[in-house]
C-alpha cells in the first residue's frame, strides 16, 4: 500500500486539486446565474422605474452577492445567507416601504442622494 498517494483519483483519472476554499469550485458563470436570480426577485417585489431603475437593481445586485460571496464559509453557507436575504425581501415587500422623505421640498439637483428604491433595497440587504 503506497501511504504517500493520500489524494484521491476521481473516476475521469484526473487528479483533483484542493485549494481549500470553496470559492474557487464556483464557476463564475454559477454566480452570474445567481446574480439573475437576485435580480428577479427585486424585480418582482421591489419597485423600479426605467433603465435607470433596473441598472440600479443590478448594482445592488452584484454587491449584494459579493458581500455574501467573501463572507460565506462555504458554498452552502452562500446559497443559504442569499436565499435567506431573498426570503426577507419577499416578506418585507408585502408591507409598503413608509416614505419619509418631505416632498414639499424640492431636492437638490446637485446633491447625489440615494433613490428611495436604493435606501429601501440597502436597509433589507445589508443590515442585520
Amino acid at each position: 500500500m503506497d501511504t504517500n498517494n493520500w489524494r484521491s483519483t476521481p473516476p475521469s483519472g484526473e487528479p483533483t486539486t484542493d485549494t481549500g476554499d470553496w470559492r474557487t469550485q464556483l464557476q463564475p458563470d454559477s454566480r452570474q446565474r445567481i446574480i439573475n436570480k437576485i435580480m428577479e426577485t427585486f424585480m418582482r417585489h421591489l419597485p423600479f422605474s426605467g433603465q435607470d431603475g433596473l441598472n440600479e437593481l443590478r448594482k445592488i445586485a452584484v454587491r449584494f452577492e459579493e458581500k455574501i460571496f467573501t463572507a460565506a464559509t462555504s458554498q452552502s453557507d452562500y446559497l443559504k445567507r442569499i436565499s435567506l436575504k431573498m426570503l426577507t425581501v419577499e416578506i418585507k415587500s408585502q408591507n409598503t416601504v413608509p416614505n419619509t422623505r418631505d416632498n414639499s421640498i424640492p431636492p437638490d439637483p446637485g446633491h447625489a442622494e440615494p433613490s428611495s428604491q436604493s435606501r429601501a433595497i440597502n436597509s433589507y440587504l445589508f443590515t442585520k
